[in-house]
């Protein structure tokens, strides 16, 4: 039975336009239009399929009058307008249980490539340059990890760090009672007295928009490394360098920058970045934590059946 038509405003995995083409969906994809051509023609479609190239603001969705549903491939929604959305009767999904083990295995990565010194010690070696003493590392074992929101992906990587032997505490302002054997339910001011790592796992908001400032580095009773796979702006870029300088914060792991593009494709430079990527104690990677082959796969297929349950 036809369902209607799907527009596609970002890539995702080939097997997303099959699932939804199998439950009767018309699948279209423009890879050259930019939102004023999205605009034009959003008023044909039942469904969107979208990353980040386009802000479904509330502009954008004044012009969808036949829209029933949002599919986003990912867990952030800071570019759709999910309020506005909402009083349309549009239904908005995301798939953060498809990528979380992705992010979860890639900050576990970061902070061992950090704790090991690899980033300096690999160049060294395929230069000839041969340090032992120089490069000696870190163990994870013993230390305390302080997990900010406890979602899919604060969960999954404090499963990921089960056999470490670290003591995990973790806070989420909007969950209680998910305490277990191996993490323990905390305050934020317990995760400021007790934390060697901190790692945020929040979405992006007015609450979190650098939430990560010179106020909360200054809250802590001890330096510490800072890990953040969540969003950029969570971060304040010139807080935390000023704080590795004063050796507040020993080293961090960033997968993403508070100086990215909206659609994360490019990254804005500035001389703060620069200065940002001369630090050795700092690894940065391009905004991939959740961006496996596997992970793009597993969110296609959730999609999918989120799409499948709805009634339309």
């Amino acid at each position: 039975m036809y369902k209607g038509k799907v527009l596609f405003i970002d890539t995702a995995h080939p097997d997303l336009t099959v699932l939804l083409q199998e439950m009767g969906f018309e699948c279209d994809y423009f890879p050259e239009y930019q939102r004023v051509d999205f605009l034009k023609v959003i008023n044909k479609y039942v469904g969107v399929v979208i990353r980040s190239k386009v802000k479904m603001d509330a502009g954008f969705l004044s012009q969808a009058a036949n829209l029933k549903f949002i599919a986003r491939v990912g867990a952030g929604m800071e570019n759709i307008d999910v309020a506005e959305a909402e009083k349309r009767n549009i239904i908005c999904l995301n798939a953060p249980e498809g990528n979380r083990d992705a992010v979860a295995e890639q900050a576990v990565g970061m902070l061992l490539t950090l704790f090991n010194r690899l980033l300096i010690a690999d160049p060294e070696v395929r230069k000839g340059i041969w340090l032992r003493e120089q490069n000696r590392g870190v163990e994870l074992g013993g230390k305390t990890v302080g997990i900010v929101g406890f979602g899919n992906t604060g969960s999954s990587f404090a499963r990921k760090l089960r056999g470490f032997d670290v003591k995990m505490l973790a806070y989420d302002k909007y969950k209680t009672g998910f305490g277990n054997e191996y993490v323990q339910e905390a305050t934020m001011d317990q995760i400021y007295q007790q934390a060697d790592i901190l790692s945020f796992h929040v979405p992006l908001t007015d609450e979190t928009t650098f939430l990560f400032n010179k106020e909360m580095i200054d809250r802590f009773k001890k330096p510490f490394y800072l890990i953040n796979t969540s969003r950029g702006k969570v971060v304040k870029t010139i807080d935390l360098m000023e704080a590795i300088d004063q050796q507040e914060v020993i080293g961090a792991c960033l997968d993403v920058l508070e100086y990215e593009g909206l659609s994360f494709e490019a990254i804005q430079d500035s001389p703060e970045f620069t200065r940002l990527t001369s630090m050795s104690n700092v690894v940065l990677s391009p905004h991939i934590a959740g961006w496996t082959h596997e992970s793009n796969l597993k969110m296609a297929q959730i999609l999918a059946a989120k799409v499948g349950e709805l009634e339309l």
